[in-house]
């Protein structure tokens, strides 16, 4: 009687000693492709809780900052070479308003920017002339000089004055209301526009925790109360810059 081997569903009728070798071939093309299924199913388990593990309390990333004085002498602005030219005459600064638009800018992707509608929202007013509108770093230069960067590397000051690797880093709000803003920290100065703070204080911890900053004692408190105030949400953490 010829031997016959079982494969899932289909059976294979095999013949003599080539058959019995064909036969072994298959099994073992069975158990490749059932291990190779099976490697596959467990590397997307384990990509899963690490996908998942991104998102973050904020208060969460603010008690992983060192907690350390102030030390602000020896800032200067040009210390964080910033508005890195990009190419096609524009430059980070251009790139963030283009990025900003609500509508338009008339100009497209062209630079110098041309009329649009942006929101600043840190005061809740719109905007159509660029020209009225800061582009801020959310965590300012002076502020990040005295919360370590001043121990970085000239290279290492340039890319966080010009972080487009982090949606929240970089923001155009109205010139105005930058200007009260300052070199001030959050337990200084905060939105005017109160259904902002929340979203505010979030992103400041945000960026402060991707390039490894300080907070001062008072600021830290100040942080605490308002995170708590917000219900302590849960945000997406970004990616370490250095």
């Amino acid at each position: 009687m010829s031997p016959v081997s079982d494969c899932g569903r289909h059976r294979v009728r095999v013949v003599g000693r080539n058959g019995d070798r064909g036969a072994a071939v298959m099994r073992r093309r069975w158990h490749v492709a059932a291990a190779v299924l099976g490697a596959l199913g467990f590397v997307a388990f384990l990509q899963a809780p690490a996908a998942l593990a991104k998102e973050r309390s904020v208060l969460s990333l603010l008690r992983s900052l060192p907690v350390t004085a102030e030390q602000p002498s020896g800032y200067d602005r040009d210390l964080f070479p910033h508005w890195d030219y990009l190419g096609n005459d524009c430059d980070v600064r251009d790139r963030v308003l283009i990025t900003e638009a609500r509508k338009g800018p008339s100009t497209g992707t062209r630079c110098p920017v041309g009329r649009g509608r942006w929101f600043s929202a840190f005061d809740g007013v719109t905007v159509r002339d660029p020209s009225q509108l800061d582009v801020d770093h959310l965590v300012p230069l002076a502020e990040a000089w005295a919360s370590g960067a001043r121990r970085w590397t000239t290279a290492t000051r340039e890319a966080f004055a010009n972080d487009l690797g982090y949606s929240r880093s970089l923001i155009a709000v109205t010139a105005s209301s930058n200007r009260s803003k300052g070199d001030q920290d959050p337990a200084e100065w905060l939105p005017p526009r109160t259904s902002y703070r929340c979203t505010y204080v979030s992103h400041w911890i945000a960026v402060k925790w991707r390039w490894r900053l300080s907070v001062d004692s008072r600021e830290s408190s100040a942080l605490r109360v308002l995170v708590q105030s917000c219900g302590n949400p849960r945000i997406q953490a970004p990616a370490r810059a250095r």
